[in-house]
This record gives C-alpha cells, structure tokens and sequence, in this order.
C-alpha cells in the first residue's frame, strides 16, 4: 500500500543528478529552477497523498523494505522506509516549505553564478532531510543525518570566494561532527547493551519495544540517551554546539530559511520523538534536555535584543525556538514539541523569505544607485512598509505569531509547551519561568526588527530611496502562502483546554500524533495535571508578557526612537557584552579553537617536520652519502674492472700466503 514511498526522497535526488550533471549545459534558469522545484512538488504531491491514506487507515504504522543493506554477524540493516504519523508530519514539512522556497529561489538567485550548482544543492540538501525522517532504522537516519550536515556545509559556503562564508561553512561541519561523534556512540552502546539481551538491532520499531530492557532510569539508558542528546545539540544548535547556526547566515537567505525552517535543525527533535520510548526511560536524561532547551531559548533570545543585521535577529530566533522544542520534549510534552516544529515551520521560513525579499530589494535599489550596500542592516533601512506592502503584511503576521499572540499559529503550540513545563510529571516552575521571559524578550526583539525595517523614516541612502519597490511575484507568492499558514496553521492543535471551553472542539494534531506518543506517556506516567483556571491563568500571564515586550519595543523605536541610544550609553558594558553575543566565540576561540591550533602547530611542525619528515629525509642523505662513495665502484670502463679483478685476485691469493 506503500510501497512507493521511496519516490519521496527520489524526486529530489533525481533534481539534484539532472541540476549537477546538466545544468551548465542546460544554462536556462527558468529551466534549471523548474527541475528542481518539480523534484519537490513531486515530493509533497506523494507526501499528501500518503497522509490523506494514512489519515483512513486502521494501522497507523507501516515499515517498507526495498532491500538489505548490511548483513554481517549479528547485525542485519535493511534499507528501510517507516511510514507512521510522526513521518507523515515531517514529510508535509519538509516538501512543502521545502517546495516554496525552491520556488522562492528562482526569484531570488536570478543572475547568480552556478545557478544549476546552487538548486543541485539544495535538491540534495531535501534529499537527505527525507532519508532522515523516512528511515526505518537508526543506520540509514545517519544517512540522512550526514547528508544534511554535508548539504550545509555546501550551502552555507556557496559565496566560498568569501572567507568569511568559507569560515562559517567549515565552522558548521567541525560543530556538527562533535555532535555526530555524540550520536555514533550512543548507537554503539544502544546495540551493544540490547544485543546483551538477545535483541540485536537498530530498527526504531524494535529498539521501542525492547527499550525496557535497558532498566528504568539506569546508567547506560541515561549514557545513551545523554550521548543521542549530544547529537541533538549539534544538529539542532543547543548550548553549547549552537555557534555555528549564526554563522550559517553567510548563505544565500533561501538556505537560510530551508536550515532554519524546514529541514536540518529539526533533526535534533525529531530523532528525539522518534525514539520517545527510549528517552522516556531516563528522567535524568529528559529534565537535562529540558534545562538546555529552556535556557538556550532564554540565552539565545537576550542575544537577539542587540543584533543589527537583519538574518542574525532570526537567526538566534532559530536557536530560541528550537530551545522551546527541546524543553518540550524534556517534560514529555512530544506532541506540542513537534507542533511547534512545523508551526515555526511556517512563519520562520516566512521571515527568512521576507527578509530575504527586503535584502533584495535593498541590494537592488543600491546597485541601482551605483553605491556600496549593506542590505542586511536593519538601522539602514525604516518605512518600507509603503514600497513593499506585500513584504511587510507577511512579515508582520508571522511576527505576531512567533510572539504568541493570540489567534496565531505561534500561540497554540508556544503556550502548550509552556503549559506542560509547569504542569508536567516531569516539569518544573523554573522550566515555565525560562520559557516565559524567553517569550517576552522574542517579542521585544521581533517587532523590534518589524519597526526598524518597516517603520519610521527610511533610513536608505538618499540617491537609492526611490528604486526600493516589492519584489516579484515568484517571490512574493510563497510569502503569502507561508504568512497564510502562520495565521491559520494552529488551528489544527488548539490545546484541550480551550477546545473544551469553546464547543468541544477536538486536537486534530495531537489526535493524529496519539499512536506514536500516547503510549509511552501512558506508560511511563507521563502528563500535566491542572484545573483549566489554573491553565488559563498561565496562558493570560505569558500573553501578556509578551504584549508587555511589544508594548516595549513600540515606546524605544516608534514613540521615542532616541531611548535606545540613551539605554546604551547608560549600560554600555551590558550591551557590549550582548552585542558581542556574550563573548562565546571569543571564549570557545581561546579554550578550544587556539589551543587546537598550537597543537596542531607542534605536532605539523615539531613532530612531523622535523621528526617524521626529519628521520625520512635523514635516511635518504644517509643512503646518498653511501650511493655517493660505491658509485665510483660502476664507472663503466673496462680497464677500472679489470684492476679491480686483479686486487681482488691479489688480496685472495696474500691471505692463503699469510693466514
């Protein structure tokens, strides 16, 4: 019934091999971006399909296997394709927002160099995300879970002409290959420990049903899932591998939106929800994975307060959000953590987008102008709201709804996590309080961004003003799909509380998603206790927090636009130090990265100059000199031999005479 749920990931890799084989020849960008976008509607075209199948039928969880793909000893990997609700889930993501912004790319890396280069990469980069999400074990997951680290590595590194896009590139693949070494362990461990218990395997079905056998809160289930955890933090850009994700903005946007929307940080949670059964087992574990989600949403948001360029804001956006996705799935809220994955889904790549379409028309009206730019500042630009309405109605309801706003996307899935983290088994109050002024200061800073980009007086040059305008309709039309979905894509997972208050209307989301995480909730007594006052009154609390952070936002840059300045020149030292990102980078620079450079230094030109290479070329002088001396023994005449003969018949014939 399902079996062709290999075309899912085929598509794009077929996009990805037609692009990177024949798009120089090809040279047409509307054709080279057609394939591409295709490959990916394709995608989402069979993805829907499966779901709507999914959706009737009785059994909610079905394994395909096209082949085997590792047989040696105990241990068997088939290549695998797991098709459940969670899959289901993902595969809409991924091909959908993935298929917009393909389509948004077209628009916007017209003219670029290696245009058939650039959408080969980002089929390839969809490509892995699918094989990740569909595999049926944890083997071809790593696929996948490489791929992707590979595509960013590619992609964030397209400008590679710039050092500093060549520097962040490799930035991404060293932090990710620490998180790798994370994942890779706690697999070893993973089938070691069950295949001590006769249960050799890592297939996600099974490593669920014999989970237990690791024991309830033991050392090794905790080292494992610690170790998977690892892998997340790097994946996903959690404390304290999250440093490469700002950096990951050296990209072209499009990338920008696709890593932070639709397809790589999401890894981190969903092998996290993948293997519930698992994580379950170590309360340790999961109030760990709490503690780093809630403060790398708190931490990354202060970030966020300072930024000037307008894709860093979203980018440490990013990072905060996937800390509220982690501090979900550390209280056992697996359901809510998902929903904001694709609720962020959608007004993330739509901020990316949008702020993608204002960098363009930026950079447009200055080349125009036939001046230097600097596109991303947010302090060069103000009123654009008139030029680009289209730009600034999607930017702005996505920005509502990341804020929590009622009525929004944002709201339904921010608050659900929240409430758990105050009323789970496995929650705390601190948890609540983190996430709480997280919320509180992504509104600030959001609309902080909305009122320096689209309000005011624009700050553009002023020879370059009148040659701002809206972008195109490649553009703008995936804006309004994305801007859409932020508005009304909560509405199918409206917490039960307010269901119930408002006509019994039922989650539609967590309903769906029940087969894959009800059970392990149940059986582990996992869930959040409450009268629906006191959820209430939570949720009126962090609303109001966050109109608090706007309200804030519309005092210092609409009502009295010099309190800002005023604000740093009081605290210069705290700002500096946000500005600065609180100094991590310097701080990882002089306890890991320097460091490893002196060693690296010693052991090049110490060890391995002059002792590796000092001991070769010593034995190749060595062997010279005695080349140098027996040489003259092969001199190629005749005479030299013949004296020679007759010494050695001499020396023979004395020691016989005088032995």
């Amino acid at each position: 019934m399902y079996d062709k749920l290999w075309l899912i990931p085929f598509f794009p890799l077929l996009g990805c091999l037609i692009n990177g084989l024949l798009g120089k020849k090809i040279k047409n960008e509307k054709i080279i971006g057609g394939i591409g976008t295709l490959a990916m509607v394709s995608s989402f075209v069979l993805s829907c399909k499966y779901f709507f199948q999914l959706l009737g039928d009785t059994v909610k969880t079905h394994e395909i296997v096209l082949a085997s793909w590792i047989s040696v000893g105990q241990l068997q990997v088939d290549w695998g394709f797991l098709f459940d609700p969670l899959t289901a889930v993902m595969l809409l993501v991924v091909t959908g927002v993935g298929s917009l912004i393909h389509l948004y790319s077209i628009g916007y890396m017209h003219g670029e160099e290696g245009f058939y280069r650039y959408f080969s990469y980002l089929n390839l980069f969809a490509f892995a995300m699918l094989m990740l999400v569909t595999g049926s074990n944890a083997v071809v997951m790593f696929i996948g879970w490489e791929g992707v680290g590979l595509c960013s590595y590619l992609l964030i590194g397209y400008y590679f002409h710039k050092k500093s896009a060549s520097d962040a590139a490799k930035k991404a693949f060293v932090v990710n290959r620490v998180g790798d070494f994370g994942f890779l362990i706690g697999l070893f461990v993973l089938y070691w420990t069950l295949g001590s218990h006769g249960v050799w395997t890592v297939n996600f079905l099974e490593i669920g049903q014999n989970a237990h056998l690791l024991g309830m809160g033991s050392s090794v289930v905790t080292l494992v899932t610690l170790c998977f955890f690892l892998g997340c933090t790097g994946k996903s850009a959690q404390i304290p591998l999250y440093t490469w994700l700002p950096d990951a903005m050296e990209g072209p946007t499009p990338v920008s939106a696709l890593i932070h929307a639709a397809t790589m940080v999401t890894a981190g949670v969903y092998m996290i929800g993948r293997m519930n059964p698992l994580f379950a087992l170590s309360p340790d574990t999961m109030m760990v994975i709490a503690v780093v989600g809630g403060v790398t949403a708190l931490f990354s948001a202060s970030i966020g307060l300072a930024q000037n360029d307008i894709k860093r804001v979203l980018a440490y956006s990013t990072v905060s959000q996937l800390g509220y996705m982690f501090l979900a799935m550390g209280v056992g809220a697996f359901t809510a953590g998902i929903f904001h994955l694709m609720t962020h889904a959608f007004f993330k790549a739509c901020l990316f987008l949008g702020s993608g379409s204002v960098i363009h028309a930026m950079h447009h009206a200055y080349h125009h102008a036939h001046l230097h730019d600097d596109a991303q500042d947010m302090r060069n630009m103000g009123g654009l709201r008139k030029k680009m309405p289209i730009t600034f109605l999607t930017f702005l309801v996505s920005t509502i709804a990341i804020a929590g706003i009622p009525g929004f996307s944002g709201f339904f899935s921010k608050d659900e996590i929240l409430w758990w983290s105050f009323a789970s088994t496995r929650g705390h109050v601190a948890l609540w309080v983190l996430g709480a002024c997280a919320a509180g200061m992504t509104a600030f800073y959001m609309f902080r961004l909305v009122f320096m980009t689209f309000f005011g007086e624009q700050r553009t040059h002023a020879k370059a003003k009148d040659h701002v305008h809206e972008s195109p309709l490649v553009i703008t039309i995936p804006l309004m799909v994305l801007g859409l979905l932020a508005v009304v894509g909560g509405y199918i997972g409206i917490p039960a509380v307010i269901g119930h208050t408002f006509g019994n209307i039922p989650n539609y989301f967590g309903d769906f998603l029940a087969p894959v995480f009800k059970p392990t909730q149940d059986l582990y007594n996992i869930s959040a206790h409450g009268s629906p006052a006191a959820e209430f009154g939570l949720m009126g609390v962090s609303v109001g927090i966050a109109l608090c952070g706007i309200f804030l936002a519309y005092i210092m840059y609409i009502k009295n636009p010099a309190l800002p300045g005023k604000f740093v020149a009081s605290f210069t030292g705290l700002w500096r130090a946000v500005f600065n990102k609180w100094y991590v980078d310097e701080l990882y620079d002089a306890l890991v990265v320097n460091p490893t450079k002196k060693i690296g230094t010693f052991c090049w030109k110490g060890f391995d100059v002059r002792v590796v290479d000092g001991a070769v070329n010593g034995i190749g002088k060595l062997i010279n000199v005695f080349s140098n001396a027996l040489r003259y023994t092969q001199t190629g005449f005749a005479h030299n031999y013949a004296m020679t003969m007759a010494l050695g018949v001499v020396a023979i014939l004395a020691f016989y005479v005088f032995r």
